[in-house]
């Protein structure tokens, strides 16, 4: 079944159409630049843009960057904050002129992990993290998704867990990557503590860069970087409608 994948970012909104039997992008991934400020019309609008530019017609998922449960928006760390409590599914759906099913974005990722990627069809408990400016969060068992965790947001070092180790920090306090490794090291100690998955799938930014800090992830759980990298969003958003309709 095709289906087009949009993956909804603070800088950009991606998308392309999906096999969703064999996660292979059955078209360009084509970007648009998010409209600045993203508002809800704005941005809105944009998805128009990109889905009229590929021409697509039939069901659409999109990965957002917020809490999202039944088709509203719940929280707005990372997005402007006119979208709290904005209905989503229904203003995307409205604006495009077909059906549109909106999910936390790291949700979709592990989702496109879950299904082709680093942990394909593994039954056991699974924890996806993608790392960038903040860190998103998903979490699997029996092949199940328990939606909008939000571990990226855990207390931690006398602050949230992004504000101490997620890529953006890295950059920001210009951070080798062995000891931006080792801060990344004691957060995955903890949330392991926590929720005792068999596996951690690293996304986002850098997983290609996994090889740089690996050697500093001294925890028990086994840590794999994600396999369908900066496609993870594209992919997992379609999977996730595949789920709706």
């Amino acid at each position: 079944m095709d289906i087009l994948g949009v993956d909804i970012g603070g800088s950009g909104i991606k998308g392309a159409v999906v096999d969703t039997e064999t996660g292979k992008l059955k078209t360009e991934r084509i970007r648009i630049p998010t409209p600045q400020p993203a508002t809800p019309d704005a941005v809105a609008q944009t998805l128009k843009q990109l889905v009229d530019q590929i021409g697509f017609k039939g069901p659409i998922g999109c990965g957002f960057p917020a809490r999202v449960i039944d088709g509203e928006v719940l929280t707005a760390a990372n997005i402007d904050k006119s979208w709290i409590n904005v209905k989503v599914e229904e203003l995307f759906t409205k604006v495009v002129g077909q059906q549109v099913y909106v999910a936390n974005d790291a949700d979709v990722a592990g989702l496109a992990e879950l299904t082709f990627g680093a942990v394909k069809d593994y039954k056991g408990p699974v924890l996806f993290l993608t790392i960038g400016t903040g860190i998103g969060s998903a979490l699997f068992i029996n092949g199940q998704m328990y939606p909008n965790t939000e571990f990226g947001h855990i207390k931690f070092k006398g602050d949230i867990a992004e504000h101490y180790c997620a890529d953006s920090v890295r950059e920001k306090e210009d951070l080798g990557f062995k000891e931006w490794g080792e801060r990344l090291n004691k957060y995955l100690e903890y949330i392991s503590f926590l929720t005792q998955p068999d596996f951690i799938v690293l996304g986002g930014g850098v997983s290609k860069k996994f090889d740089k800090y690996a050697s500093k992830l001294t925890l028990k759980t086994k840590v794999v970087p994600a396999k369908t990298l900066n496609l993870a969003g594209i992919i997992g958003a379609a999977m996730y409608a595949k789920t709706r309709i």
